[in-house]
């Protein structure tokens, strides 16, 4: 059963999966801290590149489909037009500022 964006518990992590469903770059570069890090499938990368070419490029879009860790740990259905649909796993990391620092993502 999909979690609806409104209710993901976290600010942060809600202000993350709704900017990525919108195509909204400037929003999803808002919610991040400035030295914001990731990882794909354990493999650190560059954020930018990443983000435009998974997300951004390829209209990206999640469907949350459980939350753990306080809203922290996502299980979500991922689909981009490159790759089609996959199971993803997702965790961030949230400053004190409610800034995400680090996320990482893979297939669950």
């Amino acid at each position: 059963m999909t979690i609806q964006v409104a209710k993901l518990s976290d600010p942060a992590v809600r202000a993350f999966v709704t900017a990525v469903n919108a195509h909204d770059r400037a929003a999803f570069e808002a919610v991040l801290a400035p030295d914001a890090t990731m990882s794909d499938d354990g493999a650190d990368r560059d954020l930018a590149d990443w983000t435009d070419r998974e997300i951004f490029s390829s209209r990206g879009h999640m469907e949350v489909d459980n939350e753990s860790n306080g809203g922290r740990a996502l299980i979500a259905r991922y689909s981009n037009d490159t790759w089609g649909e996959m199971k993803t796993r997702w965790s961030f990391t949230v400053d004190d500022g409610g800034r995400i620092i680090r996320f990482e993502t893979g297939q669950a």
